[in-house]
């Protein structure tokens, strides 16, 4: 008969002390958005991670995700000129041509 093995517990792992991550300055420069964008995000300069927030928002309460494939966005009048006249980007292209309309 096999004898039982007593199942013998370790200690956890002492976790590190985990440094805060600084956001990259380049990030949370104030940028101007184009008369284009402005149209849809506001007027003022803001930093580029807030842009993308606001950017969402504005496709999320005006339900301009494609419901059948969720990573593309149906542009309406506003966004179209952002997006340079294409009617459906997907979300990946989206910051791109975005930045397009900072200065």
């Amino acid at each position: 008969m096999a004898a039982k093995k007593k199942a013998t517990k370790k200690a956890p792992a002492k976790k590190k002390a985990v440094a805060k991550r600084k956001p990259n300055a380049a990030f949370m420069k104030p940028m101007q958005p184009s008369s284009q964008l402005s149209a849809v995000i506001g007027g003022n300069p803001m930093p580029r991670t807030e842009v993308t927030k606001k950017i969402w928002a504005y496709i999320k309460k005006h339900d301009l995700q494609d419901a059948k494939n969720r990573r593309n966005i149906n542009a309406d009048d506003k966004l179209k000129d952002v997006f340079g006249g294409k009617k459906q980007v997907s979300m990946f292209e989206m910051t791109k041509l975005v930045n397009k309309h900072l200065k």
